[in-house]
C-alpha cells in the first residue's frame, strides 16, 4: 500500500527480493493504491527483478478510482474496466488472486458475483475473493455461488485482523470457516501501534506522525489498547524477542487465518516482521493474550443468557 508513496520503486525492489527470498509467496495490492502506481511499480519489477511465476499475485477492484460511471463500484462494467486497468499496469495477462475490496450496496449481489464469474472463464482471473465484508454479507455472497455449481466459489476473505482488532471473530470469520474460506488478515500489527513504538511517545518519521496517516494510526490508540500492547511487551520480553514479532506470530497462529499481510515501509521493517516465522508462541503466553485482548460479545454470539 505504501509502493509509490512512502517506498519508491528501488526501496520497492529491494524488499520484494528480500521476501522472494525468504519464501515469501503473496504479494497484495489494489487498483486504488497511489492511484494505480503502487500496480505500475510491481508489475515492472515483475519484468526485472523477478518472474511473474515467483509470486501469488493478488489485487483488488470497487474502491473509486475516478469519476464517471465506470470509475468504482462493483458493478460489471466498472469491476471488469477495472481489471483490465489492473492487468495493463501489472503487465501480466492474468491475476492470481482478485478481489471485491468492499460490498456495493448499490448494485445487485448476482451482477457483482456475475463479474467475478465472467473474469475467471476468461482466463484474466485464477481465484476469487472480497474484502471487508461483514459476516451476512460473507455467508450470502458464499452460498450464492456454492449454491450454483457452475459459478466461481470465493476462496478468501482479507479483513483487519489483530490482537486490538479482533471483531471479525463474531460472525465474519466464523463465516468464512464455515463456507470453507481462507481468512487474510490486513494491519495484523494494529497499524502499527503493537510494535510498541507509539506507547510513549509519537516517532518522528512514523505514520503516526504524518498528517495523513495519523488518524489511521490512532484508530487503535486507546487505553484497551494500550493494556494490550504492554501485555505483548511482556511477552517478548520473557521471550527475547520484540512486541512486533509476538504481535504476528499471535495472528499467523490463530484458528482460520490464512496468512498476515504485512505492509512494512523499508526492508528493515520486513525483515524483523519475517523474525515472526521463528517463533511459536508458548501456550500459556498465547492464552495470556487471548485473555487480555477477548473483545466483548453480547447476544447472539455470545449464546442466549441463563433464565
Amino acid at each position: 500500500m505504501t509502493w509509490g508513496l512512502d517506498t519508491d520503486a528501488e526501496q520497492a525492489a529491494d524488499q520484494l527480493v528480500t521476501f522472494h527470498d525468504a519464501g515469501g509467496t503473496l504479494v497484495d495490492t489494489a487498483d486504488v493504491y497511489q492511484d494505480g502506481h503502487s500496480e505500475e511499480i510491481l508489475g515492472d519489477l515483475l519484468t526485472t527483478v523477478l518472474t511473474r511465476d515467483d509470486v501469488v499475485l493478488a489485487t483488488k477492484a470497487v474502491a473509486r478510482r475516478h469519476d464517471g460511471p465506470f470509475g468504482g463500484g462493483a458493478s460489471r462494467a466498472a469491476l471488469l474496466s477495472a481489471l483490465d486497468g489492473s492487468l495493463r499496469r501489472l503487465r501480466t495477462d492474468h491475476i492470481d488472486l482478485w478481489q471485491l475490496h468492499a460490498w456495493d450496496p448499490a448494485v445487485p449481489l448476482d451482477e457483482t458475483l456475475a463479474a467475478l464469474d465472467t473474469a475467471i472463464t476468461s482466463g484474466r482471473v485464477r481465484y476469487a475473493g472480497v474484502s471487508n465484508y461483514a459476516g451476512w454479507q460473507l455467508a450470502t455472497a458464499a452460498t450464492h455461488q456454492q449454491a450454483h455449481p457452475t459459478r466461481t466459489p470465493l476462496t478468501s476473505h482479507q479483513a483487519e485482523y489483530s490482537l486490538v482488532e479482533r471483531g471479525i471473530e463474531r460472525e465474519a470469520l466464523p463465516a468464512a470457516t464455515h463456507h470453507g474460506i481462507g481468512t487474510l488478515a490486513w494491519a495484523p500489527l494494529g497499524r502499527g501501534v503493537l510494535t510498541g513504538k507509539y506507547r510513549n511517545t509519537t516517532p518522528a518519521g512514523s505514520r503516526g506522525a504524518d498528517p495523513h496517516l495519523a488518524s489511521y494510526v490512532d484508530h487503535h490508540r486507546t487505553p484497551r489498547a494500550n493494556r494490550i500492547v504492554q501485555a505483548a511487551a511482556t511477552a517478548a520480553e520473557g521471550l527475547g524477542t520484540t512486541p512486533l514479532t509476538v504481535a504476528l506470530a499471535w495472528v499467523r497462529d490463530r484458528p482460520g487465518i490464512t496468512a498476515a499481510i504485512i505492509g512494512t515501509r523499508t526492508t528493515t521493517q520486513l525483515k524483523a516482521a519475517l523474525n515472526a516465522e521463528e517463533l511459536t508462541l508458548p501456550p500459556a503466553i498465547q492464552a495470556a493474550l487471548d485473555d487480555v485482548s477477548e473483545p466483548e460479545q453480547g447476544y447472539p454470539e455470545r449464546g442466549p443468557a441463563r433464565r
